[in-house]
């Protein structure tokens, strides 16, 4: 397949899902430098942005400093603790307003998401 490099490429990735995602199915972790050249393919990346939930713990502050020095734009929320415990980040709507945001800026939206909701 032949590569138009002049299309204009945003990639949207959801983080937390993707890094459980690794980590739970295949006991692994996710090469976001690599996901963002494969995403990109060649072709003019416009915007590319993480998205991210601050859990308070250590590492995070210096894991979103990596994220920036590949090339993320970082987008961080809090975790929501809900009675009972459960807890919850939801980037889904902020995701999709980005990208509707961004659409005529973009020729190739790519969504990067272990998220069904999607």
């Amino acid at each position: 397949m032949k590569i138009n490099k002049a299309q204009r490429v945003g990639v949207f990735v959801d983080v937390q899902n993707m890094y459980y995602s690794a980590k739970n199915l295949y006991k692994s972790k996710v090469d976001f430098a690599q996901l963002l050249k494969t995403a990109v393919n060649e072709r003019s990346l416009i915007r590319s942005i993480c998205y991210t939930i601050k859990a308070d713990i250590g590492e995070e502050k210096s894991f979103f400093e990596a994220l920036e020095k590949i090339g993320y734009e970082v987008k961080s929320k809090d975790l929501q603790i809900f009675l009972g415990g459960n807890k919850k980040g939801d980037w889904d709507i902020g995701i999709a307003m980005d990208m509707i945001e961004l659409a005529p800026k973009l020729d190739t939206v790519v969504l990067i998401s272990g998220d069904g909701d999607f």
